[in-house]
This record gives C-alpha cells, sequence and structure tokens, in this order.
C-alpha cells in the first residue's frame, strides 16, 4: 500500500495514541503505582492526542504527576497536529523540507500554498509558546494563592496548555466548578480557548495587522476572506451562545438558578465559550435541561475555526452553506460573500463535511443507543457529538458506557480529529484524475 501524505497524517496520530497508551500503562503513571487498565490507558491517551478532554478517570487524583506529564505532553502534540510536531522536529535536526512534507502541512493546516512551510511551522510553535506561557502567568496568581507555590504553578502549566489546545483536561475533580464565581479565571480560560480555536492564520493576520498600527506604516491591511469569516462567525456565536443559555437556564436550580443575574450571565458566557470545542464546565451539564443540552449539542457540532486546536465542521463550513443557502432563495447559482466568490469545488467540500460528520454522529449514537438501552436519547447524542467534534463535555454518563460504548466514542474522537474526509482519503488513496465528462441531467430535489 502507498503511502499517501493522507495516510501519513492519519497513521501519525494512531503511533502518538499507541506510545501514549503504552507510557499510561505503567505503574509510575498511576497514583497508586499499579499498572493501568488497557482500556483506561487507551482511552485516555485517545482523548489527550484528540484534545477532546473526555475521562473515564478522575485526571487529578488517579493519574500520578507523572501521568499528568504524559498527558500533558499528549495534548500538546496532538493540539500542534502529527505534522506540526514533526515537521518541528524534523527543522530541529537541520533537515529542509522536501516537496512530501510541504504537501502534509498544506493538508494538515487547509492551507492552500506550498510555500513558507518553515517559517510557518516557526511561527505557529512561537505563538503556542507565547499564549501558553501568557495563561501560566495570569493562571499562577490564583492558583498559587489557593495551592502554594509548587502545586500552584503544576495547576496553572496544566490548565494553561489544556485551555489554549481546546483539550478541556482539568486536575480539579469538578472541572472550573469551583471557580465559577470567579470572573479572573473565568477569562483566562475562555481568552485562551477563543485565541486557540481561531485558527493560527487568523491569528497571525491580526498580529501583522497590531504591528502595522503600531509602527504607523502608511499600508493599510487587507484582512483575507478567511479572516473576515471566522471572526464574524465567532462572535456572533459566542453572543447567540450566551443568550440562549443565559435564557433557558435562567431559573433551573441546578444550574444558574441560585444565582444573581450578573453571575448568570458570567457562566452562561463560560459555557457559550467551552461548547464550541473545549471540554470545561463550570455548571453540572447533567443538570442542564433538554433545551439547553441540544443548543449546545449544536454548538459543538459546529465547532472551532480552520487551522485552530478544536474540531467540528468548522464555522467556515457553516457560513459556506449558509451562503449557498442565501444564492439559491435568491436565484443566483454563484455563492458569494463578503462580495467574494467561493469556488465550487470549496462548496463541495463544505458538504461533503457535514455529510460525513452526520454520519458519523448518526452511527456512534446508534451503537452507543445499542449497547446501552438504559442511557436517554439526549445524553448519548451529546456524548457523542462531544466525542466526534472533540469538545470533551458530558452530562456524566461517559465513565458509564459499557466496554464497547468506550471502544465506539475511542473510534469517533479519533475520526474527529484527523477529520473525517482525509480519513476516507487515507483509506481510498489519492484520487485517480479522469478526462471522462458525462452528460448533464436535471434532477429534482426538495
Amino acid at each position: 500500500m502507498q503511502m499517501t501524505v493522507s495516510r501519513t497524517i492519519c497513521s501519525g496520530f494512531l503511533v502518538l495514541i499507541g506510545v501514549g497508551t503504552v507510557l499510561l500503562l505503567l505503574p509510575v503513571a498511576t497514583a497508586s503505582g499499579n499498572w493501568n487498565s488497557p482500556l483506561v490507558a487507551l482511552f485516555t491517551a485517545t482523548s489527550a492526542v484528540c484534545v477532546t478532554g473526555l475521562i473515564v478517570v478522575d485526571t487529578g487524583s488517579y493519574f500520578s504527576p507523572v501521568g499528568q506529564g504524559i498527558i500533558l505532553a499528549l495534548i500538546q502534540v496532538g493540539g500542534l497536529g502529527y505534522m506540526t510536531a514533526n515537521t518541528f522536529l524534523v527543522l530541529l535536526l537541520g533537515r529542509r523540507l522536501g516537496l512530501r512534507e510541504r504537501i502534509a502541512i498544506q493538508q494538515s493546516m487547509d492551507n492552500s500554498g506550498l510555500s513558507g512551510g518553515r517559517s510557518l511551522i516557526l511561527s505557529i510553535i512561537a505563538m503556542t509558546l507565547v499564549f501558553e506561557l501568557t495563561g501560566i502567568f495570569c493562571f499562577y496568581p490564583v492558583f498559587h494563592q489557593d495551592y502554594g507555590p509548587g502545586l500552584g504553578l503544576w495547576l496553572s502549566i496544566f490548565h494553561s496548555i489544556s485551555a489554549f489546545n481546546n483539550a478541556g483536561f482539568s486536575l480539579f475533580a469538578d472541572s472550573m466548578v469551583r471557580y465559577a464565581l470567579n470572573p479572573w479565571v473565568n477569562g483566562v480560560v475562555t481568552a485562551l480557548v477563543i485565541i486557540g480555536g481561531i485558527g493560527y492564520q487568523v491569528i497571525m493576520e491580526l498580529v501583522m495587522w497590531l504591528r502595522d498600527r503600531t509602527e504607523g506604516r502608511r499600508t493599510r491591511t487587507m484582512f483575507s476572506l478567511n479572516f473576515k469569516i471566522v471572526t464574524s462567525t465567532t462572535a456572533i456565536l459566542l453572543v447567540l451562545g450566551t443568550g440562549a443559555f443565559f435564557l433557558t437556564e435562567f431559573n433551573n436550580p441546578d444550574t444558574l438558578g441560585p444565582f444573581a443575574p450578573q453571575t448568570k450571565l458570567l457562566m452562561a458566557w463560560f459555557q457559550s465559550v467551552i461548547a464550541r470545542t473545549a471540554g470545561f464546565n463550570s455548571i453540572d451539564i447533567g443538570g442542564m435541561g433538554n433545551a439547553s443540552l441540544f443548543i449546545m449539542i449544536a454548538l459543538m457540532f459546529i465547532g472551532a475555526s480552520p487551522g485552530s486546536t478544536g474540531g467540528g465542521i468548522k464555522t467556515t463550513t457553516l457560513r459556506i452553506l449558509l451562503a449557498c443557502t442565501r444564492m439559491v432563495l435568491q436565484g443566483q447559482e454563484a455563492v458569494i460573500t463578503y462580495r467574494r466568490q467561493i469556488s465550487t469545488s470549496r462548496v463541495l467540500k463544505a458538504i461533503a463535511v457535514v455529510v460525513g460528520s452526520g454520519l458519523v454522529v448518526v452511527t456512534t449514537t446508534s451503537l452507543l443507543a445499542i449497547s446501552n438501552p438504559t442511557l436517554s436519547f439526549i445524553r448519548i447524542l451529546f456524548e457523542s457529538v462531544s466525542a466526534f467534534a472533540t469538545v470533551g463535555l458530558s452530562t456524566g454518563i461517559t465513565a458509564e458506557l459499557s466496554d464497547f460504548g468506550k471502544y465506539v466514542i475511542i473510534a469517533t474522537m479519533y475520526l474527529g480529529r484527523v477529520g473525517v474526509l482525509l480519513f476516507m482519503a487515507a483509506l481510498v488513496g489519492d484520487p485517480k484524475p479522469t478526462a471522462v465528462q458525462y452528460p448533464e441531467e436535471e434532477l429534482l430535489i426538495g
């Protein structure tokens, strides 16, 4: 079998998961000092590499500091992406990037060009370090006060890396519920999640714009279509999500009900941000109403943006399909947004992503429902979408799933991280060009 670029990326993630599983099996990785359960090790390693955050055991108490460090390393490599981490190692060894590596970077980052591979990777690594270090410095005063200098520093490092990579792993048994009333911690977590979820290209464009403004350059920065779509869609979803959670959970005694209006708004904002692809929670997700759970399922399915650490179908896919629908209703054939025409290939790819993602969620939900008949449908659907979109939120049923159900979640997290289209390309192989053209024929739709 020919080792194509898509197969290299998919197999690379499998290797990372395999290595992580072996390391988490070791007695030194568990707090008890005993050999770990193979299923627990595999589930945790997959969740870390796929930056999901679903867990079957409490990370802070079940794993030793060594085990927590292994999980953090898997999150970091998984968040960067296999090709990014691998290319960075190649550059450290002083090797030049070949055509194969450039194509792999293009596919893994969804970048249309092949040039600038070296500078792109170095910029990604530098930005990651800057934001993660900033998060550590911001977390440290709070965690130092609550847990002392040593543990406070480790908690700051762990949660900063986990938040920026949209992983959702926490060393607290209640995730961020204990800091639900702390605006500073809420602000740091949500800022890291948003920045990590908007994509490296958007961050780069914003940095270049700020540089031009501070240096007083006369040249006007022209933001790309990707920047405009990602930032506007992200802002709209954050506002709509906050409003939806605020209204639907306002009187729920298990979530927002007991708190003051301003605190309710803070909690609603936190969950709106987190629902996009990072599995922290400041309220009891299992206590939320069905309406809120369904809204969260929709936000999770949409997910983050291309080239980011998050999952889902991506914000750009949503906007392309909405623009396509609008143009059809207006009787136009070209898909236009921000006075730019979207190519047919991009529209077809967006449709394929949604259809493929929907099929994965339907399959996962069906298998979980069959193997866990006592669980409610809304909770099973929530778990399926959370796993596929690599969000990591749960209503509390993850540990209750049957062994078969846990393996289903493992496979779903993997598919969500590598991407449905990339995984199918790895199975089928590279498409072969053809000169055959078939006649067109009308078909009834709708």
